[in-house]
């Protein structure tokens, strides 16, 4: 039997900027070692950078929604226990939930090369988070794959 495909997911992969940086470390090893062996100064920059963009890539975290379950990088929380999401449309919003407004008890989960997320709301009484602040290049779909599911109406058979 094979498992449904998940209502969201988004991995959370870094921009180009935090890439380059990773090949520019590649060039600086490169520049650093030309005088001591320049066969082995392009080895060295090529390890170097393609171990940058993978430890940025793999370790991107991931969020989905499934099986009624919220799974933001390490962290899961069923989806039943969850209140309203709010969309943070913005880097300004975003900026402004971090900033005063940002609850020490919150559950973070922030990518500085997104500019936007979702705050969704804890129902839960026995967790002391109040709310998860996620970062996502789609706000407006994980918040719709956060609304409860309206029950399937079923039709009535007469009986015999």
């Amino acid at each position: 039997m094979s498992t449904p495909p998940p209502v969201f997911r988004e991995r959370l992969l870094p921009g180009a900027g935090a890439l380059s940086t990773a090949v520019g470390l590649g060039a600086l090893t490169a520049i650093i070692l030309i005088p001591v062996h320049p066969v082995a100064a392009v080895a060295a920059a090529a390890a170097v950078a393609a171990a940058g963009v993978c430890w940025l890539v793999l370790g991107a975290p991931v969020i989905t929604v499934e099986a009624g379950v919220l799974r933001a990088g390490r962290a899961h929380i069923p989806v039943s226990l969850l209140g309203p999401a709010r969309v943070i449309g913005s880097r300004q919003a975003m900026r402004e939930e971090l900033g005063g407004r940002l609850d020490a008890r919150a559950h973070v989960l922030l990518r500085s090369w997104i500019p936007t997320g979702v705050r969704v709301t804890l129902d839960d009484p026995a967790d002391p988070t109040p709310y998860w602040l996620l970062s996502t290049r789609r706000p407006d779909e994980l918040a719709a794959a956060l609304q409860p599911s309206p029950p399937t109406l079923r039709a009535a058979t007469p009986d015999a």
